[in-house]
């Protein structure tokens, strides 16, 4: 059984491999489909995107495809970035300057106010089939400085009061228990552990 994930973020891939690791499945991603082009995400909400990109995926290479959608939305500005956090600081800006703008937008907003959550839905769409959708939640407070060098996006910014510690503070085995990643995969695990595994149809 293959599964191809709709992303070439490494960071991405690593985590979901890790959440899936236990799963009897063979997982791709777009990296080994190097001819598979960049899909425009021109979806207005998460939901809406990770369908684009799992129903296009599953399409191109006839395999069953995962993909998510995922961001962060901070309550004060009214749930922004949201499904612009990729390219929050406009097109092809990268991690660092994405956080950058985000802690200029929030400077003089105090700690008590800056209250914000991890987003992520994913869609796994069967080729000539259906599509499952499923969505987690993690939250936390936008710190006022980077802190840590795990992770990717966000996390350096993302301070879980729980934890006393930035997302990318934690080491992948702990971030991936509480992630909005690994809530909304666990979920669609079970999904494909009832229907696909369990049942023994397979994809």
């Amino acid at each position: 059984m293959q599964i191809v994930l709709a992303t070439r973020n490494r960071g991405k891939i690593r985590e979901i491999k890790y959440i899936l690791s236990d799963l009897p499945i063979e997982i791709k991603s777009l990296l080994d489909f190097p001819n598979i082009p960049e899909i425009e995400e021109k979806g207005n909400t998460f939901e809406e995107n990770a369908l684009i990109k799992a129903k296009t995926v599953a399409k191109l290479t006839g395999l069953p495809a995962l993909a998510d959608d995922s961001g962060l939305a901070v309550d004060c500005l009214n749930g922004a970035p949201g499904v612009y956090s990729a390219r929050y600081a406009g097109e092809g800006a990268d991690d660092k300057k994405n956080n950058e703008k985000l802690l200029r937008e929030l400077e003089g907003i105090p700690l008590e106010r800056r209250g914000a959550a991890f987003v992520c839905v994913i869609a796994l769409c069967i080729p000539k089939g259906n599509c499952y959708i499923e969505e987690g939640k993690c939250k936390g407070v936008i710190s006022l400085s980077p802190r840590g060098s795990y992770g990717f996006g966000y996390d350096p910014i993302f301070f879980l009061p729980d934890y006393g510690k930035t997302m990318a503070e934690l080491p992948l085995e702990v971030k991936n228990q509480i992630s909005h990643r690994y809530k909304a995969l666990k979920k669609i695990k079970s999904l494909i552990r009832k229907l696909f595994i369990d049942a023994g149809k397979g994809f």
